[in-house]
């Protein structure tokens, strides 16, 4: 977590050495946490598609046999991953309310952690342009 700009713990200390009065959520402990919910919420929707397996969409609505409904069912999970995808991007990666990514050079030597405004055009296609 150091490498990617985490440097402070909610426990007062600093990587560097110094003491922190305020490190905010984005701490070892904050992130730790933060992946241990996610983790959670997964968990919760593997239960989810276990306990409601039965649901309208795994039955023929002429016939009431069991069958799948492939395209309602990669529809609501495309949905859900187009959300996650963007949640990430938009808050994470942007800096808004997450702890930004690591940009690199163009040889993968020099790098810091920063914000990064999205690129929407061609341009975002292109691995050596982080952003705008």
């Amino acid at each position: 977590m150091t490498h990617l700009g985490i440097t402070v713990s909610w426990g007062g200390w600093s990587i560097s050495g110094g003491t922190v009065t305020n490190p905010g959520i984005w701490s070892y402990e904050g992130v730790a946490g933060t992946h241990i919910v996610f983790f959670g919420l997964c968990f919760l929707g593997a239960i989810w598609h276990w306990v409601y397996w039965d649901l309208e969409i795994f039955s023929d609505e002429r016939t009431g046999k069991p069958s799948l409904d492939l395209p309602k069912i990669f529809g609501i999970h495309l949905f859900l991953a187009g959300v996650a995808g963007f949640g990430f991007g938009a808050f994470h990666v942007t800096g808004l309310y997450g702890p930004r990514i690591w940009v690199s050079g163009p040889y993968g030597l020099p790098g810091k952690v920063q914000a990064v405004n999205p690129a929407w055009g061609a341009e975002g296609f292109d691995p050596f342009v982080p952003g705008i």
